[in-house]
């Protein structure tokens, strides 16, 4: 379901932007506008769809336009046409009271510079959009203490902002949007005044909270590891257009044009796609409970050389064709005392991981969930293409 519905979006800076509408609508240049009119186009024609759980991303070079859409999402900058739905509600026909509600109680934003008050405490920044909302201060201090436990800071409450590291502030910044209980949380560039290291620990925390909280996130970065990495859908800009847009695996599969492939020369796919990108469901599994013979008939059937075998939803084991015929000739009840052992991995193991294993055995690999429920098994030519790029290949196969 859709939170946030952008509509053909244009934004031309300038004094007087209606005289230039037009001529951004024929697809006059950027340069050419502000060559002839003094004008700035800002964006052209953006339409987009963001979904409800998910964090799209929003990526591009300095001045593509990134920062100023986001900003129109909860009307920092008006458009100079369009229109933008939050849960179906026109956000620019909402006046000033109902604006101020929606910013208070709609939408959450963390900014690049964390945005903090220098003269406040940690707690009573975390606390500060809840103060605005007139939450007492009672509640107020209990759930910013809740949102800086889940934030990794505990026992800073009554630091400053300067008494704390860049890492520890953008924490801080996080837990300030969250406390707010917003449904939208808009992210602008919020790691990227980190170092790698704190950028990567601050990415780990952003997907361990959302795992729980599954907010509706609109992240901007001009990272595209970044955005490969947080994101379930990347909508990437240049000079204030929307050039493409898809899952990470639509965009590194799938290139619009030279531009987006010159962004993606230097990705390391195998960290940036994992097991369950390979992942194979398969259309036959069996119990340890199934009879020998019924097994036998199915790996027939299917033209199957093995199948994987569950206790529940788990991987028990895998059931080959020669030891199937075996049950059946030894008349076996079931064929649990028949299973081989199946090597396993985790459905978030990189490829780079799965790729090392694969090599090392020919034999099925399955891929399992956290809580270690099977998924499928591991499509060996589906590795290589994803690894490679511009590498096709055929239609995995069902049998080994």
């Amino acid at each position: 379901m859709s939170k946030i519905e952008v509509h053909n979006i244009y934004k031309i800076f300038g004094p007087r932007p209606e005289r230039w509408m037009e001529a951004a609508r024929s697809g006059l240049s950027k340069e050419a506008m502000l060559q002839q009119g003094g004008h700035t186009l800002g964006l052209r024609n953006i339409s987009m769809s963001i979904e409800a759980g998910n964090i799209h991303v929003i990526m591009g070079l300095s001045g593509s336009g990134k920062s100023t859409l986001i900003r129109h999402f909860n009307r920092l900058i008006e458009p100079s046409a369009g229109r933008i739905l939050v849960d179906g509600v026109d956000v620019m026909g909402l006046r000033p009271r109902e604006l101020e509600k929606f910013r208070q109680q709609k939408m959450s934003m963390v900014f690049q510079r964390f945005g903090l008050l220098p003269h406040r405490t940690v707690l009573d920044n975390v606390a500060y959009g809840l103060a605005v909302q007139g939450v007492r201060r009672t509640e107020r201090t209990q759930r910013a203490r809740h949102w800086l436990d889940q934030v990794g800071l505990s026992g800073l409450e009554n630091q400053y902002p300067d008494q704390l590291s860049g890492g520890m502030q953008q924490r801080v910044g996080l837990a300030r949007a969250l406390a707010t209980d917003a449904e939208i949380l808009l992210m602008d560039e919020a790691f990227s005044a980190l170092d790698p290291l704190i950028r990567h620990e601050m990415q780990d925390q952003l997907l361990a909270l959302q795992s729980k909280l599954n907010k509706t996130i609109v992240f901007i970065t001009h990272d595209l590891d970044e955005a490969l990495r947080l994101g379930n859908r990347i909508a990437i800009l240049k000079d204030g257009e929307l050039i493409q847009e898809g899952t990470p695996e639509d965009i590194l599969l799938s290139p619009a044009n030279d531009y987006i492939e010159s962004f993606l020369q230097d990705v390391n796919r195998g960290k940036v796609f994992n097991a369950s990108h390979a992942c194979v469901e398969r259309s036959l599994t069996l119990t340890m409970r199934t009879q020998p013979v019924h097994a036998l008939e199915r790996l027939v059937a299917r033209g199957y050389d093995y199948v994987a075998v569950l206790d529940g939803k788990r991987l028990a084991g895998v059931l080959t064709r020669v030891d199937a015929r075996r049950a059946v000739q030894e008349s076996a009840r079931d064929i649990s005392r028949y299973l081989s052992d199946m090597a396993s991995v985790p459905a978030s193991a990189g490829l780079d991981e799965v790729l090392a294993q694969l090599l090392r055995t020919p034999d099925p690999v399955a891929v399992t969930d956290e809580q270690g429920e099977f998924l499928g098994v591991l499509s060996r030519s589906k590795v290589v293409e994803l690894v490679t790029p511009g590498t096709a290949t055929e239609p995995p196969q069902q049998a080994a």
